[in-house]
């Protein structure tokens, strides 16, 4: 069943008890004191009718010591006949209390003589056929006797009165209940919208449309959590998006790594088959030997980078205060047989925290690869790679230029990727695998840095990033 029938159905519930409580009370309550009135009245007429039949007694002729009883039917009948609309209905009763007079149509029993004495007035409500009457009973002191006077008012228009309430209260309530499930339905569906809109957003997004949004109508309870709903299902699209990625990211790799792990293993076995199979002169065997060397180290430095890329996504960084001149000094003296290029130094004292071996390592790569950069380069000053440290805004900034070839823009956001290589052919023969650069963004994540890249084609490149001074954030 729909939350907004149950809505509907539980309002209309409450409602229809509330109003059948309210309206039972509410006529019964009338009917109730239209009863006492009639019940006072009928006292009150009974207090009359037994002051004026003691007063007509006491007009009996003074010959009766003791009023005798056909002078109490004489009585009792004018008194009868006295009434509005010409009669009433009374009953008299002598001492022992035995029935002296009854008026016609006098229906009722003489279960309220035993209850009444002289100094009691008892009253009941019968219901006689299809009539209800008030039936009084009171004691008479007339001419030295005690006689019994009964009355029987008909109060049958107040039940008549009780009854059409109740059912015009209950058409009322007919109409009341079928007006408010109208109304009810109406705001049910206003109320409910918001969640029917989440439930199809739901239903969309179950269905593979992540980028399905909920409208958000309203500004209360159900409109907030409209709005969180949404927050979570851009969390949940970022996420996927992210796996996704890394999903393609992972097919990349293992595409990658098996076509770099084919072409040095291609030619290892060749020569080594070549080896193996041909008895060959001394300059081909040191020829093959060499290639299997070469490659053979190639697969070595590959899979020392991949294990350092490894260890670099797991492992923290264990933060030192360090001086920016020993890292350049050992850069330096790293870099120092290396005559064919130009490499320059220049920086600003400062301590650094850092791990630095690990950005010995970063600093080592990119060096590296802008001297192999620089060494294809027609640029007059292809030769020249310069290395320099500042102070600058939020921290000290590293810095690796060279003027060698450039990275079209294109690439430049793919080369941090492992295996990936803008030019295959020459990174070979380097004896590159596409790992370096990678290595190099993973330790600067863990120092909470990143690699910065400015580079045009034929221009040169500029490799760069920024690490905290000492007494600043990590």
């Amino acid at each position: 069943m729909k939350f907004s029938i149950k809505l509907v159905l539980s309002t209309m519930i409450v409602l229809a008890l509330a109003l059948g409580f309210s309206g039972f009370y509410f006529v019964n309550y009338v009917f109730e004191t239209s009863l006492d009135r009639e019940v006072g009245q009928s006292l009150d007429e009974s207090s009359i009718l037994s002051f004026a039949f003691e007063t007509a007694a006491l007009n009996v002729p003074l010959k009766y010591s003791v009023l005798p009883d056909s002078v109490v039917e004489e009585i009792a009948s004018k008194l009868e006949m006295g009434g509005q609309g010409g009669g009433r209905l009374l009953r008299i009763a002598d001492e022992e209390k035995n029935v002296l007079y009854t008026s016609g149509g006098f229906t009722a029993d003489e279960g309220l003589l035993p209850q009444t004495d002289e100094h009691t007035k008892s009253y009941r409500v019968i219901r006689a056929q299809d009539s209800f009457y008030v039936h009084t009973c009171v004691s008479i002191n007339a001419l030295n006797r005690i006689l019994y006077l009964e009355t029987m008012k008909d109060v049958t228009g107040v039940f008549t009165e009780r009854a059409m309430g109740f059912s015009l209260y209950r058409k009322v309530t007919v109409v009341i209940l079928l007006t408010g499930t109208v109304i009810m339905l109406f705001i049910a569906s206003l109320l409910t919208k918001p969640i029917r809109l989440l439930t199809k957003a739901t239903r969309e997004m179950a269905a593979g449309d992540y980028t399905y949004r909920a409208r958000q109508i309203s500004r209360d309870e159900l409109g907030q959590l409209t709005g969180d709903f949404n927050r979570m299902a851009n969390a949940l699209e970022e996420n996927i998006c992210k796996l996704e990625e890394e999903i393609e990211a992972r097919e990349e790799f293992m595409g990658a790594f098996a076509h770099e792990l084919k072409t040095p293993l291609t030619a290892i076995i060749g020569y080594a088959d070549m080896l193996r199979s041909h008895k060959l002169d001394e300059e081909k065997s040191i020829m093959s030997a060499n290639y299997i060397y070469t490659e053979g180290k190639r697969l070595e430095a590959m899979s020392f980078r991949l294990l350092d890329i490894i260890v670099a996504k797991q492992d923290e960084a264990q933060m030192q205060e360090t001086q920016v001149g020993e890292l350049f000094a050992y850069l330096r003296e790293m870099f120092a047989e290396k005559k064919d290029m130009d490499i320059r130094f220049t920086h600003e004292d400062a301590v650094v925290r850092m791990e630095a071996n690990l950005i010995k390592t970063v600093l080592v790569n990119l060096i590296d690869n802008a001297c192999k950069a620089s060494e294809t380069s027609a640029v007059s000053e292809a030769g020249v790679v310069e290395v320099s440290g500042q102070t600058v805004d939020g921290g000290y900034r590293i810095a690796v230029r060279d003027y060698g070839i450039g990275i079209p823009e294109a690439e430049q956001s793919k080369i941090v990727k492992a295996f990936y290589m803008v030019d295959k052919s020459r990174a070979r023969s380097k004896n590159g695998a596409g790992l370096g650069l990678a290595l190099c963004a993973e330790i600067l994540k863990i120092h909470h840095s990143r690699l910065q890249i400015e580079s045009k084609e034929g221009e040169g490149s500029c490799f760069s990033f920024i690490l905290a001074h000492s007494g600043g954030m990590d």
